[in-house]
C-alpha cells in the first residue's frame, strides 16, 4: 500500500494501554534533501497540539494514558550525512524526538559516526508515573514519579576486527508518594505517610573485542553506583483510619538512607555458524557491596491508651558477590539435524551483618533479631534435537535437568556467646520437551509442542512442581492474506505440609491481515485467556493461626482488536480501530457469600470479594493525514477511552482524546 499515514501506527496490545493517536510520521514526499558542503541534509517534524476530556476518575485515567493538553513537538528527524562517505568531522549525523513538550513519555536519540574510525550513540528518555493504587489500602498508596534514563556509547573502530568501547548509564526517579505504617502492634490503627522519593543510579564502562582462532571475544569493565534517600514522614497528628480506638500517631520519621556498588566483569563469546558446529558463551562476575539504614522513630499511644516512645533501627553491610556462566554449543552432523546443548550455573550470596533491633524508649526494652548470610546455587543443563526429515515435516525434542540449592543462616550473639541457626534446601526439576513442525503445502504451517515437568521440592507454595503445558499454532499465509491461530494450556499442581496450590492457564488467539488491494486492507485478532487458581490459606485473625481456608481466583479475560486502513486518491491516508478488553471473572460481578462456592472457598467475608475481578476496557480511535503539498501533510486524530471496574466503579472512567498537527519534511 502506497504512502499509508498509520505504518507507524500500529495497534499495541490490547491487554496493554493503548497506543495514543500521534504521531503520524507519515511520509510527505521523497527526501531529496539539501546540499551544505560535502553533506546533504534532510528534516523532518509535526508539531501539533493534544487535548482530552475526562468524566470519571482522572487519576485512573493518569495512570493508565496520562496525556495531557498542550503543544507538542510529537516527532522530528534530523539527519547530515556525507555525499561519499569522507566527512571531514563526521560521515553521519542522525537526530530523532518522540512526544517533546511534556508528553508523559519523551525520547531523543543522537548518532555521529565517521567511517572506520568511530560511533557514538545517545538515548534520552523521560517517564513520568502516576499509580493511585484505589484498591490498596483503602486507596492511601502513591505514587508520583519521574523517571529520567540515559545511555552513552562510544565505539572507536567499529568496522575492524579490533575495536574498543565506552559507556555510561544514568537512571533517576523522583517525586511525591503516600503510603501506610501500622502502629503500634499488630491490632493497631493503621496511619498514611507522605514519601518522597529519591533513587539515582549511574553505571561507568569501557571493554574491547577482538577475534581468537575464529571465536568473536567480547569483554567489557564496568562500575554501578547506587543511591536512595527516600523518606517517610506523618504530615499531621493523626488519629488513623479508625478514630475510634486509642491508637494515635503524634509524629513519626522514617529516613531510609541506602547506597550500593558493584563492579563487575562481562566476557561474551561468539563463534558464527560454521559447518560443523557453532558457540555462543556469556560469563559475568560482580562484587556488589550494600549499605543500608532504617530508622524509624514513632511518638503516640496505644490501644490501652499508655503513650508510646518506639524506635526500629535496622541495618547492614553486606557483600553481594553474583557469578554467571552460560554456554551453548551447536552441532551440525548432518544436513537438517541440529544438536545443542545449553549450560547455565549460576551462584549468588550475600554475606554479612544486618541487625533489626526495636527499642521501647519508655521502658528500654529491645528486641534483636541478626541475619549473616543467603545464598543460592542454581544448575542448569538442557539439550535439544532439531531433525527436518523432509522439507514437509520437522520434529524436535529435548530434555532439562535443574539443580538449586538455597542456604541461609542466622547467627545470634548475646553477651558474647554466638550461635547460629542454617536453613538449606535443595529442588531438583527434570523436563521433557517434544514438538513436531508440519508443512503438507506451502501456505499452511502447523506447529505442535509440549513440555512435562515435575520438580520434588519447589521453594514456593505457588511454584511448579507437577506441571505440564501444551501448545499449538496454525498459520495461512499468502501475498495478500495471513490467518493464524493458537491454542495453550498450562496445568501446575503443588502440595506442602499446610496446604495445596493449582493452577490452570488455557489460551486462544487468532489474528489475520488482508490486503484487499493496494489502497485497502484489514487485520485483525483475538485472544481469550483462562485462568483459575485454588490456594491454601494460612493466616493469623484474633490471635489464633487460620488454616483451613482457600483462596478461588477466577479470570476469563477476553481481548479482541479490529482496524482498517486506506488511500484515496494519493493524497488521503486514513485509519480506523477498535479495541477491546474484558474480563467476565465467573459470570457474576462479584461471588455471592451465600453461594455454596464462596462458603466453601473461605471463612473470611473480607475475602470473598477477591475471588474476581470483573472489568471492562475499550478504545475506538480514527486518523486523518492529508497531503497538502509535497512535503506538507495535516493530521487529525481522535481516541476514546472507557473503563468499567465492577469490583471498584471508583475507576471508572470515560476519556476523549486527540490531536491535531502538521507534518513538514525537506
Amino acid at each position: 500500500m502506497k504512502r499509508v499515514a498509520v505504518w507507524c501506527l500500529l495497534l499495541a496490545s490490547p491487554l496493554a494501554a493503548q497506543t495514543p493517536v500521534a504521531p503520524t510520521d507519515a511520509p510527505v514526499g521523497p527526501r531529496r534533501g539539501q546540499d551544505l558542503g560535502d553533506y546533504v541534509i534532510t528534516n523532518s517534524f509535526e508539531l501539533g497540539w493534544r487535548f482530552h476530556e475526562v468524566n470519571g476518575s482522572e487519576a485512573q485515567y493518569r495512570s493508565d494514558v496520562n496525556y495531557g493538553n498542550g503543544i507538542r513537538l510529537l516527532g522530528s528527524r534530523f539527519t547530515m550525512n556525507s555525499r561519499d562517505g569522507h566527512g571531514r568531522l563526521f560521515d553521519e549525523l542522525v537526530l530523532t524526538t518522540l512526544g517533546l513538550g511534556n508528553d508523559p513519555y519523551e525520547t531523543a536519540m543522537l548518532r555521529i559516526a565517521k567511517n572506520r574510525w568511530y560511533r557514538y550513540d545517545m538515548l534520552w528518555r523521560s517517564v513520568d508515573y502516576y499509580n493511585p493504587a484505589f484498591p490498596i489500602s483503602f486507596g492511601q498508596h502513591l505514587l508520583d514519579t519521574n523517571r529520567k534514563l540515559q545511555d552513552h556509547d562510544l565505539i572507536l573502530l567499529p568496522q575492524s576486527k579490533i575495536k574498543f568501547f565506552a559507556g555510561f548509564s544514568r537512571v533517576s526517579q523522583s517525586g511525591p508518594g503516600l503510603t501506610t505504617v501500622q502502629q503500634f502492634d499488630f491490632r493497631g490503627d493503621e496511619f498514611v505517610l507522605s514519601s518522597n522519593i529519591r533513587r539515582r543510579q549511574n553505571e561507568y564502562r569501557f571493554g574491547n573485542e577482538f577475534q581468537l582462532f575464529g571465536i568473536r571475544v567480547n569483554w567489557t569493565r564496568s562500575w554501578e553506583e547506587y543511591e536512595e534517600d527516600t523518606r517517610d514522614v506523618l504530615p499531621a497528628p493523626s488519629a488513623g483510619n479508625n478514630p475510634q480506638d486509642a491508637v494515635s500517631l503524634d509524629s513519626l520519621s522514617r529516613p531510609q538512607p541506602y547506597r550500593g556498588s558493584t563492579p563487575a566483569w562481562r566476557v561474551n563469546l561468539f563463534r558464527e555458524q560454521g559447518r560443523w558446529w557453532a558457540l555462543n558463551g556469556r560469563f559475568t562476575n560482580s562484587a556488589g557491596r550494600r549499605n543500608f539504614t532504617f530508622d524509624e522513630t514513632a511518638l503516640g499511644t496505644n490501644r490501652f491508651g499508655p503513650g508510646q516512645n518506639r524506635q526500629v533501627i535496622v541495618g547492614g553491610d553486606a557483600n553481594r558477590p553474583v557469578t554467571t556462566g552460560n554456554l551453548t554449543i551447536s552441532l551440525f552432523p548432518a544436513e537438517g539435524l541440529t544438536i545443542t546443548n545449553h549450560t547455565l550455573i549460576h551462584t549468588t550470596r550475600i554475606e554479612g551483618n544486618a541487625d533489626y533491633t526495636e527499642l521501647f524508649n519508655a521502658n528500654l526494652q529491645t528486641s534483636t533479631v541478626n541475619f549473616s548470610y543467603l545464598g543460592l546455587r542454581n544448575f542448569t543443563n538442557v539439550t535439544g534435537v532439531h531433525w527436518r526429515l523432509r522439507p514437509w515435516i520437522a520434529i524436535r525434542g529435548g530434555y532439562q535437568y535443574a539443580d538449586r540449592l538455597i542456604r541461609s543462616v542466622e547467627s545470634v550473639a548475646v553477651e558474647g556467646f554466638q550461635s547460629s541457626l542454617e536453613v538449606r534446601q535443595t529442588n531438583i526439576l527434570q523436563a521433557g520437551t517434544a514438538g513436531v513442525q508440519l508443512r503438507p503445502w506451502k501456505p499452511f504451517t502447523l506447529t505442535l509442542d509440549g513440555e512435562l515437568g515435575r520438580t520434588n521440592k519447589p521453594f514456593y507454595p505457588i511454584s511448579d512442581k507437577d506441571y505440564h503445558g501444551l501448545n499449538g499454532r496454525a498459520q495461512y499465509r499468502t501475498r495478500s492474506l495471513t490467518l493464524g491461530a493458537q491454542a495453550r494450556a498450562n496445568y501446575n499442581f503443588n502440595s506442602v505440609s499446610l496446604f495445596s496450590h493449582s493452577a490452570r492457564n488455557r489460551t486462544y488467539s487468532f489474528d489475520g491481515g488482508w490486503n484487499l488491494s493496494d489502497r485497502l486492507a484489514i487485520e485483525g485478532s483475538y485472544s481469550f485467556l483462562h485462568t483459575d487458581t485454588l490456594t491454601g490459606l494460612a493466616y493469623f485473625a484474633a490471635s489464633q493461626l487460620i488454616t483451613g481456608d482457600r483462596s478461588l481466583y477466577i479470570s476469563n479475560l477476553h481481548a479482541g482488536q479490529i482496524g482498517l486502513r486506506g488511500t484515496l486518491r494519493q493524497r488521503v491516508d486514513w485509519y480506523v480501530g477498535y479495541s477491546r478488553t474484558q474480563d467476565t471473572g465467573d459470570g457474576r460481578a462479584i461471588l455471592d457469600q451465600a453461594s455454596g462456592q464462596a462458603a466453601q472457598a473461605t471463612s473470611q467475608p473480607a475475602f470473598l470479594q477477591a475471588q474476581t475481578f470483573p472489568m471492562t476496557f475499550e478504545s475506538p480511535q480514527a486518523r486523518l493525514s492529508i497531503r497538502l503539498h509535497e512535503r506538507l501533510r495535516w493530521n487529525v486524530g481522535y481516541q476514546y477511552y472507557r473503563y468499567l471496574d465492577s469490583w471498584y466503579p471508583l475507576q471508572n472512567y470515560r476519556a476523549h482524546t486527540g490531536y491535531t498537527s502538521v507534518l513538514w519534511s525537506f
